[in-house]
C-alpha cells in the first residue's frame, strides 16, 4: 500500500493579521492625520470667508468650519476603505 503525504499549509498561513493589511492601516492612518492636521492648521492660520449683501449686512465665517465639514467625509471614506478587514 502507498501512502501519500499530504501538503501541510504555508508557513504564514495561520499569522493573522497580514503584514499587507498593517500596511494598508498604517497608510489610512496617515492620510487620517494629515487631513485632521490641514484642518489645525488652517484654523490657526487660515483666513475667515466674509460675505456682504447688498444692504450693507457683513457675516464672517472661519475657513475652519467648511474645511472640517469636507474633513469629516473624507475621513470617513477613507476610514471605511482603508481600515476594514480582509473578506476572505
Amino acid at each position: 500500500m502507498a501512502t501519500t503525504p499530504h501538503e501541510s499549509a504555508p508557513p504564514d498561513a495561520g499569522r493573522q493579521p497580514s503584514s499587507r493589511l498593517l500596511v494598508r492601516e498604517a497608510w489610512a492612518s496617515l492620510a487620517i492625520t494629515v487631513i485632521w492636521l490641514t484642518v489645525l492648521v488652517d484654523a490657526i492660520y487660515g483666513p475667515n470667508i466674509v460675505t456682504s449683501s447688498a444692504g450693507g449686512d457683513q457675516s464672517t465665517i472661519p475657513s475652519a468650519v467648511i474645511l472640517s465639514i469636507l474633513a469629516f467625509f473624507a475621513t470617513w471614506v477613507v476610514a471605511r476603505h482603508g481600515l476594514r478587514g480582509e473578506k476572505s
